[in-house]
């Protein structure tokens, strides 16, 4: 497929060009790299560049499902303690990442952990980041850390269940170190980065070297720059999974399900200036927390990585994002089997994690 032509199955397939002037649009984010992405494979496979077009069409016109408001607990300035509906039982407070919204621990009716805890005698409750701006630039990871999330631990009645997934888990590990807790649970959570691999610990300096400037200067790191990082993992299944969209009918439940998951992955909130820097170049490239440097409250974290409460992680066998490797060594691992994602969102998620969760808890 030559240049001129890509663009003709672009325009006839998508019509972006159009949505882009007069709609809201449900697109891949960044889009620019992903059309990127898809010319590229033009030149292998037309066809299947055809079909990842007409997926992000069918996937920009899908129906959209309302989720679930969740009841405020308590606030921390832009963060918020969500209730997620349990009557009694013991307290699991969720931490999600502070990449991508926090609600694919509540995706939708029928496909929530929340849900799934609170019918199953738990009291979930569920951290909300919000979105930062301008005004908190020099926030760190430790901050969110010791500024929201152990204020907030402080502020409930009782020890909790605490969980982590990904960036969220690695956050608490750190808490678990900081304050007394019921159980840890750590679900898809890196926190020896040197065990990634040196290409992708180089992307992540570079990233934050090409672009130091302009976040500085804004304050914030705006999503598209992270998911291209995350898209360069593996871009051929960036497109393969909107071609999969192409002959599915408007109603379909697969298209539903893609929708609510992309939706998620497309509104992330930007980091923090001083998150990005932490992230990037102390964590990601520096491996503080695997190596034993990463210090919060004058705390070495890294001396001390064994939770000193019960603790399990939860990983997923084909994570390109928080690889099995990347695990802390001195807390026992759980596989499940699913991607980053899917292990909590997934059709086998239920299966797969949510049941071994619930009844570790059970046991905790």
């Amino acid at each position: 497929m030559h240049e001129k032509d890509f663009f003709v199955v672009a325009a006839k397939h998508t019509a972006l060009q159009h949505r882009l002037e007069s709609d809201v649009v449900f697109a891949p984010r960044p889009l620019p790299l992903f059309l990127e992405y898809v010319q590229k494979t033009a030149t292998t496979n037309p066809e299947l560049a055809r079909r990842a077009l007409a997926g992000v069409r069918a996937y920009g016109a899908a129906a959209r499902q309302q989720r679930h408001q969740r009841r405020v607990v308590t606030s921390i300035g832009r963060v918020r303690l969500l209730d997620g509906g349990g009557v009694s039982g013991p307290l699991v407070l969720l931490v999600p990442s502070l990449i991508n919204p926090s609600h694919v621990l509540d995706l939708a009716p029928g496909n929530s952990l929340l849900d799934h805890l609170a019918g199953s005698g738990f009291r979930p409750m569920l951290l909300d980041w919000g979105c930062p701006g301008p005004q908190h630039r020099d926030e760190t990871i430790g901050n969110h850390i010791c500024d929201y999330l152990l204020p907030i631990i402080e502020q409930l009645a009782e020890p909790v269940h605490l969980a982590g997934y990904c960036l969220g888990g690695t956050m608490a590990m750190a808490a678990s170190q900081l304050t007394p807790l019921r159980s840890l649970t750590l679900i898809a959570t890196p926190w020896r980065f040197d065990r990634y691999p040196d290409a992708a610990r180089r992307a992540a300096a570079e990233l934050w070297d090409a672009h130091q400037a302009s976040i500085t200067a804004m304050g914030l790191m705006p999503l598209e720059l992270l998911q291209a990082l995350f898209w360069g993992l593996d871009p051929d299944r960036t497109v393969a999974k909107y071609a999969a969209l192409a002959d599915l009918p408007p109603n379909a439940p697969q298209l539903a399900a893609f929708t609510a998951l992309e939706d998620w992955s497309n509104g992330g909130a930007p980091l923090t200036a001083g998150v990005a820097r932490e992230l990037l170049v102390d964590l990601v490239a520096g491996n503080a927390s695997g190596a034993g440097q990463w210090t919060m409250n004058g705390y070495c974290l890294g001396d001390h990585s064994g939770a000193p409460v019960p603790a399990i992680h939860f990983t997923a066998r084909n994570d390109k994002i928080a690889p099995a490797e990347t695990a802390a060594a001195t807390i026992a691992t759980a596989p499940c089997p699913a991607g980053h994602v899917g292990m909590v969102v997934g059709s086998g998620a239920r299966e797969g994690f949510w049941q071994p969760f619930t009844r570790w808890l059970s046991s905790n």
